[in-house]
């Protein structure tokens, strides 16, 4: 079977290998350090729920809905849909990523899946090379067409 990664409608499915363990890559996407060093400007949990802020000025609220350590976070994005990462060993010290974006309106699919791209491309310039790609200018977001936000 091949990869799919709009495997129905309003899912949005990606896959990404990290050089990190399983456990390295929980940490940055359970703690609001991690998620702040790639994700969001600022994406603080409190009482399960995460408020993220974002360099073009959207910000939100959404639950965290599953932790397993080293292996499952999954949690209701801001947008109402919602956002798993399952995380597995390549048995060679790294970690293959899916993540899995479920309940995304029909209308929306295109530009999600893209950004979902960009965020897992800087996750791994982050977690492999220490290198945050975004340029956190509120002028340069990504709904003016920047993908480096």
């Amino acid at each position: 079977m091949s990869w799919v990664h709009h495997p129905q409608r309003g899912v949005v499915r990606w896959r990404v290998h990290l050089r990190s363990s399983p456990e390295v890559v929980y940490r940055f996407l359970s703690t609001d350090e991690g998620r702040a060093s790639f994700w969001a400007e600022s994406a603080q949990e409190e009482g399960g729920t995460i408020h993220w802020e974002f360099s073009s000025g959207a910000s939100g609220d959404g639950a965290v809905l599953e932790r397993i350590e080293a292996s499952r976070f999954a949690l209701e994005y801001f947008d109402g849909s919602v956002v798993e990462f399952d995380l597995e060993s390549d048995g060679r010290e790294g970690t293959d990523l899916t993540l899995t974006n479920r309940s995304v309106p029909e209308d929306t699919t295109p530009e999600v899946a893209a950004a979902w791209v960009s965020v897992l491309l800087n996750m791994k310039s982050v977690i492999d090379s220490g290198t945050d790609l975004r340029n956190h200018d509120s002028d340069r977001s990504w709904d003016r067409g920047f993908t480096d936000n």
